[in-house]
């Protein structure tokens, strides 16, 4: 089942589709569109970029879904998703590759991790993010995943500044380790900012806060992809009310 949505746009009226990515074509098409943002955006260190794509060992074992411009045909949006019998499979989540995460084998339901999440430049506002999300909904239901988890990328361009600014902001509010410890295999550096330095949260992170997500613990130094990744965990009875209409289908 797929969610169709008509966001408004000054240049054009854009009609968007979530769908399922399946096949070596599909896939190609959501690793080429990583590595144009990944790439482009972050100067990421990827694999497979002497074919201009974004390549890992994980992504023959996730399910993969994405958005698709219908006028012009163009994938504007993907993500892919790695449950917990894919996982055991491969020995491991790809989270853990970033952190420690104390107290998963006690999460009490079927987990789902996300991860891989782009948006191309042009598509970036609520109405793709709303059509993605309808898709991945589609996803949780069918699987009666209990928890959907995952890391979210603050860039790291700066120095550390922006998430340093970030984290002081998100541990007021969404810092929660009932059910999760997530400790960084590669902390970020300290720094002495004053506690009024302020910065924009990244869209995806923010949309992940207002879905009713926590964080886990410190950010994690990705230096492949110059971020610091924050892990997020979202319980699915959890869902914030105002925003769970994006989950229409698996509240």
């Amino acid at each position: 089942m797929s969610d169709i949505a008509r966001p408004r746009d000054t240049r054009a009226e854009r009609c968007l589709q979530a769908e399922r990515l399946i096949g070596p074509a599909a896939l190609r098409e959501a690793q080429a569109l990583r590595f144009r943002v990944f790439s482009g955006e972050f100067n990421a260190t990827l694999k497979g970029a002497e074919h201009s794509l974004d390549v890992d060992a994980y992504d023959a074992h996730c399910a993969h879904i994405g958005v698709r411009d219908l006028a012009t045909g163009a994938l504007v949006a993907t993500t892919r998703l790695l449950d917990h019998h894919a996982a055991k499979r491969l020995g491991r989540f790809y989270s853990e590759e970033e952190f420690n995460l104390d107290g998963l084998a006690r999460l009490q339901g079927p987990v789902l991790e996300i991860g891989r999440t782009c948006v191309d430049a042009a598509y970036r506002n609520g109405g793709t993010i709303a059509v993605l999300w309808g898709e991945l909904a589609e996803v949780l239901n069918e699987g009666g995943y209990r928890y959907l988890m995952g890391c979210a990328s603050i860039p790291m361009q700066d120095g550390g500044v922006q998430a340093q600014a970030i984290m002081q902001r998100l541990r007021e509010r969404y810092l929660c380790n009932e059910y999760l410890r997530a400790e960084p295999r590669t902390p970020l550096p300290q720094l002495d900012l004053p506690g009024n330095v302020i910065a924009d949260v990244p869209p995806l992170l923010k949309a992940y806060m207002r879905l009713g997500a926590k964080i886990c613990g410190e950010p994690c130094w990705d230096a492949d992809f110059q971020v610091a990744d924050v892990f997020i965990l979202l319980k699915r009875d959890e869902l914030c009310p105002r925003y769970a209409r994006h989950f229409k289908a698996a509240v």
